[in-house]
């Protein structure tokens, strides 16, 4: 199969999604297929280093950028708009990621135009919290392309049951199917030695790290863990919140603020964005795995962390949460303070619990969330939607031969 991917941004600091998109186009390029990703150069207030006049490679994944124009928050780009037009018809089958962007709308639009298959990946876009976001911005949107884009589409793929069932009120009955984002197993085989991220805080000597590993954004509860760390130092003094992950908003001055009303300024720690061994020695070291959310479609950072043995407490919101407690992976809280803080005292006290849940998630990373596995589930989504419209295609064409005998 020809199959082309179009995403609004490759950047990382846009978090899971990104690595999600490059990695899903990955597995399917191993199983034999072509596969493009089309995007635009954005990177938050400014752009990417990237070459615009010819397409990158990455694990066999032709990329090409496209420049981004005014007006920037919805990722306009004429020149991708351009080259959709020319090059969709060439594709067997378009996977559209994210919604309420100037790429969904003219990728939806070629692709009826030129009669392509398309799949829209809703990216969480359609959960009760974050669909209310915008309301009046996103009306006007859905009235213009983006409802017709869904209800015209081969498809919708979610990430989780949870977010599927959650989507349901607004997708005009179309037809969708789970397919979860992944990890390269591979990549935490070896993991950094314990201890070696400690080393760079020596304010951790014989500390117990609760580790918050995400962006820093309104909608992963850090109001409710600052509040929930407040309480549960209170208990264990020897506790310290490491919060690592990229301010793209400005988000982090509001957080400070919180954790200095509850007189916490030595208790936590901002580490930035780290990738590679860093990341992977602030995940070897932590003692818990934080994460709250509001609003979460899959949530690859906790599969990231019981990839690499570490407990989990999150909120029922983040929509692998029912996984999660089905493998005895981890603990899951209301978007409550209180409650939330009491799952955290129940892993810091219980260490052989903390131990079992951690050996745990990284059996259901190893059985669930495994690229080269996600990649035969999406292969096999797209054979069938194409297998489905070439019958109909045939059924239809029967049907107008008969008429013409008749």
């Amino acid at each position: 199969m020809k199959i082309l991917h179009v995403l609004p941004h490759l950047a990382t600091r846009y978090g899971g999604p990104v690595k999600a998109g490059i990695e899903m186009a990955s597995s399917l390029v191993r199983l034999g297929h072509e596969v493009s990703i089309f995007t635009t150069n954005i990177d938050g207030p400014g752009n990417l280093d990237v070459p615009l006049d010819a397409p990158v490679f990455k694990n066999g994944v032709e990329i090409r950028y496209f420049p981004v124009q005014q007006p920037r928050f919805w990722h306009t780009s004429l020149a991708l708009a351009r080259a959709l037009k020319k090059e969709i018809p060439k594709y067997d089958i378009v996977h559209i990621h994210s919604l309420y962007l100037f790429h969904s709308l003219v990728t939806g639009h070629y692709c009826r135009k030129f009669n392509v298959p398309y799949i829209v990946r809703p990216h969480g876009t359609l959960d009760p919290f974050m669909y209310k976001r915008h309301r009046l911005r996103k009306s006007v949107m859905e009235v213009w392309f983006e409802n017709n884009n869904i209800k015209k589409a081969a498809a919708l793929h979610y990430t989780a049951a949870e977010e599927m069932t959650l989507a349901e009120p607004v997708t005009f009955n179309a037809p969708g199917f789970v397919v979860p984002n992944g990890l390269n197993v591979t990549e935490y085989d070896h993991l950094p030695a314990k201890g070696s991220f400690r080393q760079e805080y020596p304010e951790l000597e014989g500390k117990k790290i609760i580790l918050f590993f995400s962006r820093i954004n309104f909608k992963k509860g850090l109001d409710i863990l600052i509040e929930a760390f407040h309480l549960v130092h209170q208990k264990h003094e020897d506790t310290v919140l490491v919060i690592t992950g990229p301010d793209n908003e400005g988000y982090g001055d509001k957080v400070r603020e919180w954790i200095q009303a509850k007189h916490l300024t030595d208790k936590v720690i901002f580490t930035g964005m780290l990738t590679g061994d860093k990341k992977l020695a602030v995940l070897r070291d932590a003692d818990l795995f934080a994460l709250p959310s509001y609003s979460e479609n899959f949530g690859i950072a906790v599969v990231e962390a019981m990839a690499c043995g570490v407990p989990v407490v999150i909120s029922d919101k983040i929509n692998i949460w029912r996984e999660v407690v089905a493998n005895q992976a981890g603990s899951v809280s209301p978007c409550d303070p209180v409650q939330f803080a009491k799952e955290m005292n129940v892993l810091l006290e219980d260490q052989q619990l903390s131990e079992t849940m951690g050996i745990n998630g990284q059996n259901m990373v190893r059985d669930y969330y495994q690229w080269d596995k996600i990649g035969l589930s999406l292969e096999k989504e797209y054979t069938h939607i194409l297998h489905e419209r070439n019958r109909n295609g045939l059924q239809s064409a029967q049907v107008r031969g008969d008429a013409s005998v008749n």
